[in-house]
Order: structure tokens, then sequence, then C-alpha cells
């Protein structure tokens, strides 16, 4: 008899700084145009310019690329991007809020809140994802995903443009896996 080793999730989530765009960038355009999985993006943005990236992420994927509204429902095969200057929560009933609360960690989008959200809404049913960054946020996140039975996927430090992000975390906890840009996209096509 043959075991399903199948994993179901409900939601690919990652985080990024400083180098990430490139990444993800480079994740999104080899993307099965049939990935079935929603993909939440929480990347550090400058708060003043509040248009370029998403455009830049559309231009490149395979997937629809869109900035959530508050209280947007998550829908699979979509790409939600934390917009420019909110704080991005994940919601227990799949939905999406959005948030200017003070700063975290430096940051408005603050990784580690949507991580920490995430897991707390999808427990072991998400892959987080952690890439290149120049400072610690989404560390404590990723490890509420990785205490929560959350798969969790560390770019490799070796790989990234700045690898404080990463580091960070690998101090917290010891990952799912530790994997190159193109190790992550062959990961999330094999779902």
């Amino acid at each position: 008899m043959q075991q399903n080793t199948a994993i179901k999730y409900k939601a690919i989530v990652m985080g990024g700084s400083a180098g990430s765009f490139s990444v993800v960038s480079k994740i999104l355009s080899n993307i099965n145009p049939d990935f079935k999985y929603p993909i939440l993006i929480c990347m550090h943005r400058l708060k003043h310019i509040r248009s370029g990236l998403v455009e830049g992420l559309r231009l490149k994927s395979n997937l629809p690329v869109i900035e959530p509204f508050d209280k947007e429902n998550i829908e699979g095969g979509k790409v939600y991007l934390a917009p420019s200057n909110y704080h991005m929560f994940i919601e227990i009933d799949a939905t999406i809020s959005l948030s200017t609360e003070e700063v975290f960690n430096h940051s408005r989008p603050s990784i580690d809140y949507t991580f920490s959200s995430a897991a707390t809404s999808f427990r072991e049913k998400m892959v987080g994802i952690l890439l290149t960054g120049a400072n610690k946020d989404g560390a404590i996140g990723m490890k509420e995903v990785h205490a929560r039975n959350g798969y969790t996927i560390v770019q490799d430090p070796a790989t990234c443009d700045v690898q404080t992000m990463p580091n960070a975390a690998l101090q917290l906890f010891k990952p799912n896996k530790l994997l190159s840009p193109q190790g992550i996209t062959d990961f999330l096509n094999s779902l």
C-alpha cells in the first residue's frame, strides 16, 4: 500500500529585507503558474514610496500579485504583498488585517508580526520562509512558526546579500530546511 506523503498546507508566508526583492522575483518568476497555495509576503519597504515594488513583482510573477485591503479574504494561487507602512496580520478566519500600530523591530510592516499571526492562524498548515535581510525582524516570528509545527525554511546565509536576518533565526531554532533561492523554488514547486 502506497502511503500518501503529500502535506496539505493552507499558506506560504515569506519575509525578507535587504536583497530580498531579487530573491522573491526569482521565486515568483519560476513558480508553477498553477500553484494552488496563497503566498503572503512581508518585505521591508520605504514607507514614503507607495508604488514600484508590487509593480516590479507583477512583471516577473507567474501568479497575480496584489497589495491586500484590510479584511481581504486570502485565496489560493495569489500573492499578497504587505502594503507600504502597514503591518499585515493573518486572522483565524483566513483574512488579512492591516494596521498602522507603532513600528516593531524598526519596521512597518514587521515580518515578525506577519509570521506570528500566521503561525497562530495556520499552525502546522503553513510554510514559513525567511530570506536575506539586514536586521533581526522575522527571527522571533519564524521561531513561533516552528513552535506551532509549521514547516520552516531559512535561506542559506551563504546565498544571502545580507546574512543578519537568517543568522538571527538560526540562533533561535533549527529550521526544517536551509535552502538557496533555487532550492526554495524547487521546494514550492514540489508541493
